[in-house]
């Protein structure tokens, strides 16, 4: 038995968040099921408040973070408000949510280091803002059921909540490829990414759940982790690390339709659909987010990136396309990759007045 739970949410008829202390674990529940758990301002501001209430409370050993109902933990940001709110205002509530939103990813990262154990239930869907509440923690289990992925560039957006930091430093360029096409990964690649730890069966989390509550987090993640089923991208890597090390997206391309291999044809295909600039733009954030020490760095020059994009027209465009009108067909502009320049590209890295978030 738990204490009650406390909810949290920007209408209280809705209780996006719920709290509730079981054992020695805080337990911290997304509860927008219907939203497949997308998250908002006041989201991201429950989480946070949950982490003041936990992080130096003796009686609490662990926080648990997990998903509402059956489809995942987090679908990403609500990229509708954002296009609402771009459309409306100019972006002025978008940069609030992001400036929150990331510095919650970097509190989560500290957390787990310097607090104590966070430990993220990656079950079903985990995308975009979904990543950053759970792969900046220090265990991250996923199971049979995930679906992993930083899905931005089909909507005309940028990897950002330190997606940029993660998937810079997966394997080769195991990342390059997933934030160029925008693919899901199973819970074998994602712990092969470095997007993940564990994997445990979904029909045995309800057992880890009550381990937790009374076992050390590592012992009790341990006890119950199993072998993934097997992944896809271990046995891609030659023709990935041979295509993606290319320094533009035009000559990945190139290299993709030039291997030989199916798979590489079919992502080359994939990246033809999304946006050119999204595109270019991730691919100079990976580069560069290589060579920055930290995280907190990193997501110092996703935030300039991110409200960049808000003066573009691909986020707005790509969101009516995908989740606004949902035909799937986003008119991109520019339209091709060679009417992307470098002017256009160093734009969205470019030094601005706006308040830093750190320091």
């Amino acid at each position: 038995m738990g204490e009650p739970s406390t909810a949290v949410g920007t209408d209280p008829a809705e209780e996006t968040v719920l709290l509730h202390r079981d054992g020695h674990v805080g337990r911290i529940v997304l509860n927008r099921p219907r939203a497949l758990n997308a998250l908002d301002l006041g989201m991201v501001r429950g989480i946070d408040r949950a982490l003041d209430a936990w992080e130096h409370d003796p009686a609490v050993r662990a926080v648990v973070i997990s998903g509402a109902g059956e489809r995942g933990l987090c679908a990403g940001g609500d990229v509708r408000a954002i296009r609402a709110d771009v459309l409306a205002g100019g972006g002025a509530a978008s940069r609030t949510f992001w400036r929150e939103e990331y510095l919650l990813n970097a509190r989560i990262a500290r957390f787990g280091r310097e607090a104590k154990p966070y430990v993220a239930l990656m079950d079903g869907i985990v995308m975009g803002g979904g990543v950053g509440i759970s792969a900046h923690g220090s265990v991250r289990v996923v199971t049979e059921r995930s679906a992993v992925a930083m899905p931005e560039t089909t909507i005309g957006f940028v990897p950002d909540v330190g997606g940029t930091y993660l998937l810079s430093r997966a394997p080769g360029e195991l990342g390059t490829h997933l934030a160029l096409t925008a693919a899901p990964v199973g819970a074998a690649d994602a712990i092969l990414c470095g997007l993940a730890d564990a994997f445990v069966p979904a029909e045995d989390l309800p057992g880890l759940a009550a381990a937790l509550a009374a076992t050390e987090a590592a012992e009790a993640v341990r006890d119950r982790s199993a072998t993934a089923p097997e992944g896809r991208l271990a046995e891609q890597r030659e023709w990935i690390d041979g295509c993606y090390a290319a320094d533009t997206v035009e000559e990945i391309v190139e290299r993709l339709l030039a291997s030989g291999v199916q798979e590489a044809k079919e992502a080359a295909e994939t990246i033809a659909g999304k946006s050119p600039t999204s595109l270019k733009v991730t691919l100079a954030a990976l580069r560069r987010a290589r060579e920055l020490p930290t995280l907190a760095a990193v997501l110092e020059q996703e935030f300039r990136v991110s409200c960049a994009m808000l003066a573009g027209p691909d986020l707005v465009e790509g969101v009516r396309a995908q989740v606004v009108d949902k035909d799937r067909t986003p008119r991109w502009s520019p339209s091709a990759l060679a009417e992307v320049g470098a002017a256009e590209v160093e734009r969205h890295f470019a030094p601005t007045d706006r308040r830093p978030l750190f320091g």
